[in-house]
């Protein structure tokens, strides 16, 4: 017979087990959604499109996140958090292949629906495992123990900007000028083959969702005693999770958080090739300063997942959002390696934000984790709606003035971190 201590050892291990596996799934959501950085530049060129049409990418793929958060807490709820990864890994394959048949057609808009299907198994992704990770352990670690598993998304980020300038941005772009001196079959031509040189990248990866679905359904993941099934049953709803004053304004934080960062990684390549920033930087080029920005991403959370489990969370949240403003300020007023470095640091000050903005908005939620999870998974729209007013600012006063936006975005996850995230009684 086992003894409680056996018991306790076997249950830790099996969760520590769990942990490893899930961040897998952190690791190809992060790839997937960085991978957009490098399409934006790439189908800009290829379809010849002003900002605000490229940051429909953004807006296509993030949108996703508010119409389908929903329905993918719903779906978590009914068959549990191992079918739900498992759903949204499979649903996330069958967007990948449907760039296969976007790119042949050579059709902007199939590309925008291929990215909402592979936004919307992401979706699901995102309310299974994020809710998952931090009641896999004790409450006061939750913060810690999903900045750890997020530092795997972080390798994904960093990794995806390289993966796509190497297959996606080989080719020497050429810009709207130089096209239009082309006789128009050879500028078709081009931008036809363009936007044929996703298609094996993302078959690739389609691939690997489904191998990857397919090995998390074999494997036994342990279930969350007293969250999961009281999920299922339905119990709690979204207005009780919302009469939480540290929820509420948590889906604020997220919002903000989640458009600041995109739209800051969704310029980047096109913001360190400018003039004056990257000193004579190509596309190409400018994609290894992406994959630092990334990077740092991932060495902060490797850093912060440490970190937190002996500093108050809160503290270090309000003390990067602070240090992410004044790098902001620099990349505005800066030029060259100035504007250069302030703005790949910030990877650096984001890492810990999203985990610890989420563990802090679900924390003594109980029963209603679950629409706490959904409700924070929509507010990612912010990954819509706020790149695409950046791409407004930089069209009409410049892509170095837009940097405001986001700025104004990181005021308000230090608001969140010193007021917002205190619970009400």
């Amino acid at each position: 017979m086992d003894t409680p201590a056996a018991v306790r050892g076997q249950h830790v291990q099996s969760n520590g087990v769990a942990l490893a596996v899930v961040t897998a799934i952190f690791f190809m959501w992060g790839f997937l959604t960085c991978l957009n950085d490098i399409l934006i530049p790439h189908l800009k060129a290829a379809f010849a499109l002003t900002w605000v049409q490229a940051m429909l990418v953004q807006f296509t793929f993030f949108g996703a996140y508010f119409l389908m958060s929903l329905p993918a807490g719903r779906l978590v709820a009914a068959v549990g958090y191992k079918r739900g990864i498992v759903a949204g890994l499979a649903i996330a394959g069958v967007g990948a292949l449907l760039f296969w048949p976007a790119a042949q057609a050579h059709v902007y808009g199939l590309f925008l629906g291929a990215l909402f299907v592979l936004a919307t198994g992401i979706t699901v992704l995102q309310v299974a495992a994020n809710p998952y990770v931090a009641l896999l352990g004790p409450e006061q670690t939750s913060s810690s123990r999903l900045t750890l598993a997020q530092s795997m998304n972080a390798l994904g980020t960093t990794i995806a900007p390289l993966f796509g300038g190497l297959l996606i941005l080989s080719a020497a772009p050429r810009t709207a000028d130089e096209l239009a001196l082309l006789p128009q079959a050879e500028a078709l031509a081009y931008r036809a083959a363009e936007a044929q040189s996703v298609q094996l990248p993302y078959f690739g990866l389609a691939v690997a969702l489904f191998v990857l679905a397919v090995a998390i359904w074999m494997f036994r993941l342990p279930a969350i005693p007293g969250v999961e099934g009281a999920a299922a049953t339905g119990s709690g709803r979204l207005r009780d999770a919302l009469r939480h004053r540290h929820l509420r304004y948590g889906v604020l934080a997220i919002f903000f958080y989640v458009g600041a960062e995109v739209s800051i990684g969704s310029v980047l390549v096109n913001f360190l090739s400018m003039p004056g920033i990257g000193e004579g930087l190509t596309e190409q080029e400018a994609t290894r300063y992406v994959s630092l920005y990334w990077g740092g991403a991932l060495v902060g959370r490797l850093l912060g997942a440490a970190l937190l489990t002996r500093l108050d969370p809160r503290r270090m949240l309000g003390v990067f959002a602070l240090i992410v403003i004044a790098l902001l300020t620099a990349t505005m007023l800066g030029s060259g390696n100035l504007a250069k470095w302030s703005v790949v640091s910030i990877g650096l000050f984001n890492s810990i934000m999203f985990p610890t903005i989420f563990a802090l908005a679900i924390a003594r939620l109980g029963t209603l984790t679950g629409q706490a999870s959904s409700l924070l998974v929509m507010a990612i729209v912010g990954g819509a709606v706020i790149p695409l007013a950046m791409g407004w600012l930089a069209d009409h006063h410049g892509l170095q003035v837009s940097f405001l936006l986001p700025m104004l975005c990181y005021l308000f996850i230090a608001f969140y971190a010193w007021r917002g995230s205190r619970h009400s009684h």
